[in-house]
């Protein structure tokens, strides 16, 4: 097979997802060899029908790695193969203009069409995403989802290598920025030449809209700021999650918190989150109905869940921003030394909220889950942050993601995870081991709780590692499900 059957099969495929037009084959073939940094390509010319979209981008850019027009490495071979496709994704105007013409039809026919659009563009990477790991927890607060995450890229040794000596820049200024649309990319960052934001208009605002890359859940989208302006949570962001929420009643919207460890990655850029997809704190009940004085019209309780939830709801978004912008405000400055909550020790703030909205029926919602990052000694990366014991298995942020009741565990559990069944049959003392070694306690605990054998390992190691996760967020509750805790609760709440 030579070079131009692979050529031939990618444009046959642009054609069939209808990212080029009959008659565009000529201008597309050309494009191709001019990426490719070839005059004429070897071959019969046939397209090779059968073939993955992986498996064409993967056969010309070995080719181009061959040519030495492309280093090899895992990074330097996405940013090739992206280069590919840009040059057969159409202009943001053609692809934003189908949105607006759908949208007038139906929101969810638009965002439908454009989710298949970028993964039929490979901006999605449907076949990294297939490799995530996913399973179901039941527990104490209903049903938990468990993923570990294969589908972003781990870190290239090469790449960081070449990072070091890599001139910096300061454009864009984050992989979120406007700016990334058409972007070639570099080694430290990703290349975007595929990627088509959809601009839309949020609380009278510029924003952008775009699905993530990695697909955490179903059409997991991001909202973003045209601006680069830092992210924050205070009245205008609720009047913003509604404004789009109610643009796509389909969707949910929800904001990371503004202040580390309990933030999201990027603090730097406004942005929020969401989708097409019901989770599981969505599901979970009230477990107490409550009430604030002046706000009676709005129906409000604490939600059944290890985090610290207040769920607000009414048909009027105005009057749930009204309480809503109250409670944040009474959150921000509260204190309770008996609950261990300061709002602040050494001028630096520590209470935010992590706020979720989404329509239901003909009401609408908005979840507002309490937020504290204190420190301390025992704790360094957070009282309300996963506790060591657990970090063999979850150390990073709890993020708005995780709060919803979605873990996000790292790749490594997955090899981890095999040493550790290999391990439990054979009967491998794994305490020196320096890649099982950190799990050894866990492991003991868990030899001592369950019998094991060649069929049940994989069913118990799943099981309890969404025990570790319910765990996780329960040490991200800032009011813990116990008698206590729920009486430190209702003392907020009657302070507002």
């Amino acid at each position: 097979m030579g070079t131009k059957e692979f050529i031939n099969s990618l444009i046959q495929y642009a054609l069939d997802k209808e990212l080029i037009c009959p008659g565009d084959e000529n201008w597309a073939y050309n494009r191709i060899l001019d990426v490719l940094h070839l005059d004429a390509a070897e071959g019969i010319g046939e397209d090779l029908r059968g073939l993955s979209l992986p498996e064409i981008l993967g056969a010309l850019t070995e080719t181009a790695v061959e040519a030495g027009i492309c280093d090899d490495g895992s990074t330097a071979r996405d940013l090739f193969d992206t280069k590919l496709m840009g040059v057969l994704t159409p202009a943001p105007h053609e692809v934003r203009k189908k949105f607006s013409d759908l949208y007038e039809k139906s929101p969810k026919d638009a965002t439908d069409w454009f989710y298949r659009f970028c993964g039929d563009t490979n901006y999605i990477r449907r076949d990294r995403i297939a490799k995530d790991m996913k399973w179901d927890y039941n527990g104490k607060y209903g049903t938990l989802e468990i993923t570990i995450n294969l589908s972003k890229p781990e870190k290239d040794p090469k790449a960081i290598a070449a990072a070091k000596n890599a001139p910096q820049t300061g454009y864009p200024l984050c992989q979120l920025c406007a700016e990334n649309e058409g972007y070639s990319g570099r080694i430290d960052h990703p290349a975007r030449q595929n990627h088509r934001p959809i601009p839309i208009t949020i609380n009278s605002s510029p924003w952008y809209f775009q699905y993530s890359p990695y697909v955490y859940y179903n059409e997991h989208c991001i909202v973003f700021n045209s601006e680069h302006i830092p992210m924050k949570i205070d009245e205008a962001a609720f009047k913003k999650l509604f404004s789009f929420v109610e643009q796509f009643p389909h969707y949910i919207l929800g904001s990371n918190a503004d202040l580390p460890i309990v933030g999201g990655s990027i603090l730097s850029h406004d942005h929020f989150q969401g989708g097409c997809h019901e989770f599981p704190m969505a599901k979970a009940g009230i477990e107490r109905k409550i009430s604030f004085k002046g706000f009676e019209d709005i129906k409000a309780g604490i939600v059944q869940w290890p985090m610290s939830v207040i769920r607000l709801s009414s048909p009027d978004t105005a009057r749930i921003i009204e309480l809503a912008t109250k409670i944040l405000s009474t959150w921000r400055r509260y204190t309770d030394k008996d609950a261990f909550i300061f709002a602040e020790t050494n001028g630096e703030p520590h209470n935010t909220i992590t706020p979720i909205a989404r329509k239901r029926g003909n009401s609408f919602e908005l979840d507002l889950v309490l937020r504290n990052n204190i420190t301390t000694e025992e704790h360094p990366l957070g009282v309300y942050h996963p506790h060591s014991s657990l970090h063999h298995i979850k150390k990073e942020n709890i993020g708005l993601i995780e709060v919803m009741g979605l873990a996000i565990l790292p790749g490594r559990l997955k090899k981890e995870l095999e040493g550790l069944k290999e391990s439990v049959l054979s009967g491998k003392d794994i305490s020196e081991d320096a890649e099982l070694g950190k799990h050894a306690e866990w492991l003991e605990g868990l030899k001592a709780k369950y019998t094991f054998s060649k069929d049940n390992t994989d069913d118990i190691l799943r099981t309890e590692v969404g025990a570790v996760f319910e765990q996780v967020l329960e040490d991200a509750g800032v009011y813990k499900c116990t008698v206590a805790g729920r009486a430190a609760f209702m003392r907020f709440i009657e302070s507002v």
